[in-house]
């Protein structure tokens, strides 16, 4: 596994393990392609959480990593199947707990055999009342970490996926055992849209939903491009791995083009080897990023940001590239806030308007 530097997204790790610290719960936000995670995988690193945590004891805390594409065929989501549906989120998470401290040395002999025989009758289907009793096992083997004072950490990618997937009893349960187990138990949450968002995207109502996301009221963050460092460090390590090393004008176009874009930096620097012998200058640069938007990484990239936002979201982007009048609702106002926090629209003044930035997908929506 690849690793970033310490100071890997500096602001955004120190807000999150501010809340870890707190024993919180945090959302965290961010549009396809942005390095969801490369974040991820810093978080989870042993040696970011001893540079950030110092003041933690590691050895009494820990996060777990829940991927729902480690989920096995489910069966459909319908009423008459969500103890199943609900019975697998558990299972998953009790097996992502199993494999996070396996050999189990902070329990004794006798604890981590009665977690382990914990963990299997959770995956007895000999047992008639196997899905209804999920919740019951998983709440037992969290047991015997929790009353060791271990701070358990259980982080969701791609949440949206677990939305679709779960049946929204599973989450009131959630709330239920963070409740139970305040301060030792919390969730940090990865998705392309806010969670009251998804809930719409998924026909769950919003009231149903709701005692969960209040968890996450006063710690939703949304992440954005890479600082100048973070780009900068990419821009070497991509220099370093494909041997192709680009002028510092050609570097600070890269720079501009993708607005520090994780995806749309990586996209443009495979995409502009047909301009490292062209002399860059303000005339033709507009030119450039017309004719880098056509290259297929950087339009796949592009097409990626634009399918991970909402309907009410792209048509305002459309609206703002057309340069076309658009009424403020309710929805609109929202999608203004959603975009402006996501980094993808900005406001200018004298006079003000706003404008779409990355400059890339200003100039992809444009040629729509």
């Amino acid at each position: 596994m690849r690793k970033q530097p310490l100071e890997f997204r500096a602001r955004e790790v120190a807000q999150i393990m501010q809340c870890w610290r707190a024993g919180e719960s945090c959302s965290v936000v961010g549009i396809g392609s942005i390095g969801k995670s490369n974040l991820i995988q810093h978080l989870i690193n042993p040696a970011v959480l001893q540079h950030h945590l110092n003041d933690v004891d590691l050895n009494k805390f820990r996060t777990i990593l829940i991927d729902p594409n480690m989920f096995g065929p489910l069966p459909a989501n319908e009423a008459t199947t969500e103890q199943v549906r609900a019975w697998a989120g558990y299972e998953l998470m009790m097996h992502r707990l199993f494999m996070s401290f396996y050999p189990f040395e902070v329990l004794s002999a006798d604890e981590a055999r009665h977690f382990y025989e914990t963990y299997q009758g959770l995956q007895d289907g000999t047992n008639p009342l196997y899905a209804y009793m999920g919740l019951r096992y998983f709440e037992l083997g969290l047991q015997h970490f929790l009353r060791r004072d271990i701070q358990l950490v259980f982080m969701f990618d791609e949440f949206e996926e677990l939305m679709r997937q779960m049946p929204i009893k599973f989450f009131h349960s959630l709330r239920g055992l963070r409740d139970q187990y305040k301060g030792q138990l919390s969730y940090v949450t990865f998705s392309r849209a806010p969670i009251e968002t998804i809930a719409q995207q998924v026909n769950m109502q919003a009231l149903e939903i709701e005692p969960f996301k209040e968890l996450f009221n006063d710690n939703v963050l949304y992440i954005g491009p890479y600082a100048e460092g973070d780009a900068r460090r990419m821009i070497d390590e991509l220099s370093e791995r494909h041997s192709l090393y680009y002028s510092e004008a050609m570097v600070n176009f890269l720079l501009h083009s993708s607005g520090g874009f994780a995806g749309l930096l990586r996209a443009a620097y495979q995409s502009a080897q047909s301009y490292m012998d062209q002399q860059l200058t303000e005339d033709n640069r507009e030119l450039w990023l017309r004719q880098l938007v056509m290259k297929p990484p950087v339009r796949r990239d592009c097409q990626t940001i634009w399918d991970s936002l909402s309907l009410s979201e792209q048509t305002l982007l459309n609206a703002v590239s057309r340069l076309s009048p658009y009424s403020l609702d309710v929805g609109s106002e929202q999608a203004v806030t959603l975009l402006i926090q996501k980094q993808l629209l900005r406001v200018l003044k004298n006079p003000e308007r706003l404008e779409i930035q990355p400059a890339l997908l200003r100039v992809f929506l444009a040629g729509m």
